[in-house]
């Protein structure tokens, strides 16, 4: 039965949106990571994310990590200005001391920009923690 599943609640991992600058490029550009503030690492993380709103939705792209270390943080993809215009979700998937995590990550439509910026925990830059 499905209420006898225990899927753990999700704390110390973050999915944050941050603006870095891109050497090869020679511009801004945002891109989601994944953070582990946690103090064991997490494994075989699983990130679906797509972006969507009412009429439209982008292709959905999967992403995986073998290991994340205790404190630290991954890039998982580019974010391009166009979709920064849509609702866009991160389902997280991972394990961790011998258990399945899951959680849903949304940054909601225009909520990444450069007015939104705050500290963020592990990564120096500024950044947008999803909800």
């Amino acid at each position: 039965m499905k209420k006898d599943i225990d899927i753990p609640k999700v704390q110390k991992v973050y999915v944050a949106a941050v603006k870095v600058y891109n050497e090869a490029f020679k511009v801004d550009e945002w891109n989601a990571y994944l953070i582990n503030d946690r103090d064991k690492s997490i494994e075989m993380a699983l990130i679906v994310s797509k972006g969507f709103d009412k009429e439209k939705e982008t292709s959905t792209i999967r992403h995986k990590l073998e290991k994340l270390p205790a404190k630290s943080f991954a890039k998982i993809e580019f974010i391009q200005e166009e979709v920064l215009a849509f609702n866009n979700q991160f389902q997280v998937t991972f394990f961790a001391e011998g258990k399945m995590f899951e959680k849903k990550y949304l940054f909601r439509k225009n909520s990444i920009h450069e007015k939104a910026l705050r500290e963020i925990p592990i990564i120096p830059n500024k950044g947008i923690l999803a909800e």
